[in-house]
């Protein structure tokens, strides 16, 4: 080869270099092109035994499921995942954690092997603004988490990503964080809040499987009626709202996903109340579908 030809040769490398890299891009960015827009909901997942038993809840999940388009990510905030600042679970492969304790092995043996997306969680890092948000890399899929969803896709085929809980924040600054995922609804993300709107480990009565404690159900039925109304601004102020509110809501994990759902809803969405039971005195399964 001639010294010309060599150098011709050269100058075709970083082109070809540069068309490899855009085809890696399209591929990165190919699940966020435009879709429908997606629903979003609220899951009060419950005990884990869940997971793993036929109840009247699980068999509410799967319905919901039936119903839903298929997404090409799922985006969860967990009742379970306190962080201090704002991460998103951004490994090829999450790992199932078992987060509990004194439960039959069979729930421990259960593995929901979906995959991750650093590519999606890159992007959910970038659509958030108002806030730095890191990239984890060692959390995974927490009970919060696997235990429904693997109710919606049983095949554990759609990438899952989750989004931790800022524990240093009040309620505010979450419903308003949740209004910053808006646009990924329009890229077939699916984003799930799961944890209880009533959720009181610490006075349960488990003899009682099948109902609540009056302030419970007082609680639960107000909150319907002002999440039916629209009306937020009680639910974010959750703590002006009384005894029964303060009993529901001891500590505000399971509560705040709750709260994401409600700062992605818009004016032209419709709204499911579904699995609307208070059980064991102090646990409300209420979940949402909004869209």
């Amino acid at each position: 080869m001639d010294r010309l030809r060599f150098l011709q040769s050269l100058a075709l490398i970083p082109l070809a270099g540069a068309a490899m890299n855009l085809r890696h891009l399209h591929k990165v960015t190919e699940p966020f092109e435009a879709t429908d827009k997606m629903p979003v909901l609220f899951l009060g997942h419950g005990s884990p035994m869940n997971a793993i038993q036929d109840t009247e809840f699980s068999r509410g999940w799967r319905t919901i499921g039936q119903s839903l388009p298929r997404p090409n990510a799922i985006i969860c905030i967990s009742a379970h995942w306190e962080t201090k600042g704002t991460y998103v679970t951004a490994m090829e492969k999450p790992k199932t954690i078992h987060d509990f304790g004194g439960f039959p092995q069979e729930l421990f043996d259960v593995q929901y092997p979906a995959p991750g997306s650093p590519a999606i969680a890159q992007q959910t890092k970038e659509t958030i603004t108002s806030t730095e948000v890191g990239l984890d890399q060692q959390w995974g899929l927490d009970h919060g988490t696997w235990s429904v969803v693997k109710h919606l896709y049983p095949k554990a085929d759609v990438p899952v990503i989750q989004l931790s809980l800022d524990y240093t924040k009040g309620p505010q600054y979450h419903f308003e964080l949740a209004k910053e995922l808006a646009s990924l609804r329009k890229k077939g993300v699916l984003i799930i809040g799961s944890g209880n709107i009533v959720h009181n480990l610490g006075i349960i009565d488990w003899q009682n499987q099948d109902r609540g404690f009056d302030w419970a159900i007082e609680a639960n039925t107000t909150m319907k009626s002002l999440i039916t109304k629209g009306d937020y601004a009680p639910l974010i102020n959750y703590t002006t709202m009384g005894k029964a509110f303060q009993l529901s809501i001891p500590t505000p994990e399971h509560y705040l996903p709750m709260l994401y759902t409600l700062g992605l809803k818009d004016d032209k969405d419709a709204l499911t109340i579904f699995n609307d039971k208070t059980i064991m005195g102090s646990i409300a399964m209420t979940s949402l579908m909004i869209g």
